[in-house]
């Protein structure tokens, strides 16, 4: 079943982002200190306007709190978060030389920096594998049966290591984020339209597509995994934790954009028509890996290939046609 489940995951999520915006360690830590108990989206906003102020502990340091708390009002929790930022700064300068600790014990020493904070900076910072349990990690792992801990987030983390490969931890905390927003939502769901839940307590197998697999509806300020890829590849600067690849590295999804890699020369791809169907056939989550890319170009909303020696993905057997020859 953990196999299953993994393989599911990789499928939907290859190469998933982290979806928060940073240039480095520290702003990565702001963000993820600032992300307890708000949406990512929030976050990316507010750093925008912070990390142009203050994109260094020596900076943020000598902010008054009142002024960082103004900055990130609409977060949770801005009042308790903006003493935490300043104070943090202090210590990161003070006690570690303005470097970012590289292990558990310093970085928890740091305001506002709990286990699960910790291993997210350890497990996408530092490349240490961890399993950090947000709230749709826990939730999507007693769902699954992964863990009966209810209540307790260290021992479900103990669960999921103790089950999953050491190399895959770092991949599946991110993928259960992205998974547990457009599919395993904490209301409004239905096991039997899940591509996990659907299966993974019964006899079932694996389903072989998931195309007819409906995601939630879109709330506002949550990061979809789609749209997160679509965001880095326009601007790279994003993220220095998750580093975009080029075409022929990366991994392009057709997921909620309907964005699609043609296999025959010189074709154009376009992400237009969300929700329609091709006339070729092809709707929905359609996993597409682009081998050997030769020469991609971006203009607007479409993508002309220039070359792609081969594709591969969830409709291997199906020739996924472009618009130039639709």
């Amino acid at each position: 079943r953990v196999n299953d489940i993994k393989n599911v995951l990789n499928v939907l999520y290859p190469d998933p982002p982290v979806p928060l915006n940073h240039t480095d360690k520290f702003t990565f830590l702001v963000a993820v200190v600032l992300s307890a108990q708000t949406t990512d989206g929030k976050v990316n906003d507010c750093t925008k306007v912070l990390f142009s102020r203050a994109p260094t502990p020596q900076l943020l340091s000598a902010m008054p709190v009142e002024e960082v708390q103004r900055i990130i009002s609409p977060v949770g929790l801005a009042p308790k978060k903006a003493q935490y930022l300043v104070s943090l700064s202090k210590k990161i300068l003070d006690d570690f030389n303005g470097e970012i600790p590289s292990n558990y014990r310093d970085l928890e020493s740091l305001p506002g920096v709990g286990h699960k904070t910790a291993s997210v900076i350890m497990s996408q910072a530092f490349g240490e594998p961890a399993i950090a349990v947000d709230t749709h990690v826990h939730r999507l792992a007693l769902r699954w049966g992964l863990s009966k801990h209810e209540k307790n987030v260290d021992k479900v983390q103990q669960d999921l290591c103790a089950l999953f490969d050491r190399s895959d931890w770092n991949n599946i905390h991110l993928q259960m984020i992205y998974f547990g927003r457009e599919y395993c939502t904490a209301v409004s769901h239905t096991a039997s339209q899940c591509p996990i839940c659907s299966w993974v307590h019964t006899s079932k197998p694996v389903p072989s597509s998931f195309d007819h697999f409906p995601t939630q509806k879109r709330a506002k300020g949550i990061v979809y995994y789609s749209d997160r890829i679509a965001e880095l590849h326009k601007d790279p600067s994003l993220t220095a934790c998750s580093p975009v690849k080029t075409f022929s590295e990366y991994t392009c999804v057709a997921a909620a954009t309907n964005t699609y890699l043609g296999s025959t020369a010189d074709g154009e791809v376009s992400n237009k028509g969300r929700g329609k169907k091709r006339k070729n056939g092809v709707r929905g989550k359609v996993v597409l890996k682009a081998e050997s890319v030769t020469k991609v170009k971006e203009e607007d909303d479409t993508m002309k290939v220039i070359k792609v020696e081969k594709v591969v993905g969830e409709r291997r057997s199906k020739r996924i046609r472009t618009k130039k020859n639709v």
